[in-house]
């Protein structure tokens, strides 16, 4: 069994560094791998000898023989990958809270309206140009609109002191569409550049990621992922039953309320920057949980690891399956997730007997 988990962590590490390399090197200037990795020894040595002062030998393989090849890599390419990296670990971590405090697989951030709540602050931000916070403006609204919406989530769709995976759904569906008549209406009234930017944004896109956003993002996504991995442990015993964890020392109400705004930080602060990407949340930790087991301790982990994977290779797909074009690679999940969702959807409904 241990064998099994080391296997699946050490496979995805693989799987993201060379997914990684992939999508650097791929685009109208390909990169080959050798002078990726060269390129990236050369900046390391540099930086390193800048800092300590000492001659290391780091300089390592050949770099971009192409004049631009170096400022491709540093300018668009990596901050591309390192958004996609952190936009997928939050997003497939925030569905795994997500699946581990409401005790079922089908909750999910953009499922339940997560991701349009925290969509709704963006949409308002950019709509009104305020910037009360300079970069980081976009995602604290986010994350106020995303916890918001979240908290009104679970709020509505418990009943009897539990809740009930057909309320929460269809309590889900309800707030997306009131969110997004919301961000509708934020559409309506912008300006013609700030409507296409809008328009655009809502799609789901890393198109112009920048070191700026990810220097953003990285902050939220790390207190996030540390405080979920922190709440690995009560999320085993809320497996359990919420009396069973209760007699266990959880305080379950308080542990449902950390976690909600754990899942607002991380969708909040992914959303601001990559637009509405769903669907993340819902298949990784899903796939994840059918070969690693529900222990959170590695599913949430494993989960970061997954939805990193996934983000760069749908957005890796989206920018090249039509040339001189980038797709929404909210598109490209969706196009996997809705079927997957169904799947779901109708493998639920058998083990439980039907919702009639």
């Amino acid at each position: 069994m241990k064998l099994r988990k080391l296997s699946l962590v050490s496979g995805l590490v693989v799987a993201l560094l060379a997914m990684s390399v992939v999508a650097a090197g791929v685009g109208q200037l390909p990169v080959p791998a050798s002078e990726i990795l060269g390129s990236v020894m050369h900046r390391l040595d540099h930086g390193l000898e800048d800092l300590l002062r000492l001659d290391l030998p780091l300089d390592l393989g050949p770099v971009p023989h192409h004049p631009q090849g170096d400022n491709a890599l540093w300018k668009v390419r990596f901050p591309r990958v390192a958004l996609a990296v952190l936009v997928g670990a939050s997003l497939a971590t925030a569905g795994a809270l997500m699946q581990g405090i409401f005790g079922n697989p089908l909750a999910e951030p953009s499922v339940v309206g997560v991701s349009s709540g925290a969509a709704v602050g963006a949409s308002l931000v950019i709509v009104t140009g305020v910037t009360f916070l300079g970069n980081w403006t976009i995602a604290a609204a986010a994350f106020v609109t995303g916890l918001i919406t979240t908290l009104l989530v679970h709020v509505l769709s418990r009943a009897g002191g539990k809740t009930e995976v057909v309320t929460l759904v269809l309590t889900g569906i309800a707030v997306n569409a009131l969110t997004f008549t919301l961000i509708s209406f934020a559409t309506f009234i912008a300006s013609t550049s700030a409507r296409e930017q809008l328009v655009f944004w809502q799609l789901g896109s890393l198109n112009g990621a920048t070191w700026r956003a990810v220097g953003a993002v990285l902050p939220f996504t790390v207190v996030g992922l540390l405080a979920a991995f922190a709440l690995s442990r009560k999320l085993d015993l809320l497996s359990l039953g919420d009396r069973s964890a209760a007699h266990l020392g959880v305080d379950v109400e308080r542990l449902r309320l950390l976690a909600i705004v754990v899942v607002a930080l991380l969708v909040g602060a992914s959303v601001a920057f990559s637009g509405i990407i769903g669907f993340v949340g819902l298949v990784v930790p899903h796939l994840i949980r059918m070969v690693a087991g529900p222990g959170h301790r590695l599913l949430l982990p494993a989960s970061a690891l997954g939805g990193a994977v996934l983000v760069i290779s749908a957005d890796l797909i989206a920018r090249t399956l039509i040339r001189n074009a980038d797709l929404p690679i909210g598109m490209i999940t969706s196009l996997v997730g809705a079927p997957f969702f169904f799947w779901l959807l109708r493998r639920t409904r058998s083990r439980q007997g039907g919702w009639g």
